[in-house]
């Protein structure tokens, strides 16, 4: 019996064997689909995987903190650029201060959108004052973009690392913002700002459109107080920290030293990574 049941699973064997070995050649094509199919399900799996990793990653600033500015919907295409957390990166004597400047900016983008209305209504009086209204357009694009870029966030910087770098940037790019305010209370005609000259010249026939673009001219007027104030408040507070011109220069050669650092570094792995395909 035993070298029955022997013979029997040997048979049974040879049998699966043999029934392995006569599948159709369709099915097989099917098997070898479907395998195919798995392991590109798990490759795209993992693709996806490894790309919201890297949209997370350029989320985060410099600092690995996730970007909170400007807070916009998560639905929203364009995501946030900048962490800004005074609270938390600025110290408890600069905040003040920081914010201030912070106000101030939002001040100055809200007077030039009032601008560009004051020079619309300009506009309606006489077509020959469409180049105010054209150029109070192009004022709004670009100042209020640059200014963020440009003197608010380098104070921003300069108070969150004391560094003299950006505080001697700011000061070069605030000075020039501060002539920028004058002359836009001032109001030269043409130039796209309703100032003073501009509101006063048009008073005496279109009092309406008058009134309208000197509001305007004391906004810009106070934007331009308030710049000069905080200009003497941060110098003062730089005067405070430490900070020199030596100490810009060293921040400066160790920045473009590091970025020559990293460039070589990308530059050989590279080289490596071509090499070793």
């Amino acid at each position: 019996h035993a070298g029955y049941r022997t013979s029997g699973t040997r048979s049974g064997y040879r049998c699966l064997s043999f029934a392995r070995l006569s599948l159709p050649p369709q099915a097989m094509a099917a098997a070898a689909q479907a395998n195919l199919l798995r392991q590109q399900e798990e490759l795209e799996r993992k693709a996806a995987e490894l790309d919201r990793r890297e949209q997370a990653l350029q989320s985060r600033g410099p600092t690995g903190k996730v970007n909170n500015w400007p807070p916009l919907p998560k639905f929203f295409p364009i995501k946030p650029c900048f962490y800004q957390d005074f609270s938390e990166e600025i110290p408890a004597e600069y905040q003040r201060v920081c914010k201030m400047m912070y106000y101030l900016w939002m001040f100055n983008c809200m007077t030039l959108f009032l601008n560009l209305l004051a020079c619309l209504a300009f506009f309606t009086t006489s077509s020959a004052n469409g180049v105010d209204f054209g150029l109070s357009i192009l004022w709004l694009l670009l100042f209020t973009p640059c200014s963020f870029l440009c003197w608010y966030r380098p104070v921003y910087k300069a108070f969150r690392t004391d560094s003299s770098f950006n505080f001697f940037f700011f000061f070069f790019v605030f000075f020039v913002q501060v002539g920028i305010f004058i002359i836009q209370s001032v109001g030269i005609p043409h130039w796209g700002n309703s100032g003073w000259i501009t509101a006063m010249s048009v008073m005496g026939n279109h009092v309406a459109v008058g009134v309208i673009m000197v509001i305007v001219a004391i906004l810009f007027t106070m934007c331009a107080v308030m710049s000069v104030i905080l200009l003497k408040m941060v110098h003062g507070m730089y005067r405070r920290t430490g900070a020199s011109f030596h100490k810009a220069q060293q921040e400066l050669s160790q920045g473009v030293f590091a970025s020559k650092t990293f460039s070589g570094a990308t530059s050989a792995a590279a080289q490596g990574a071509f090499q070793g395909n």
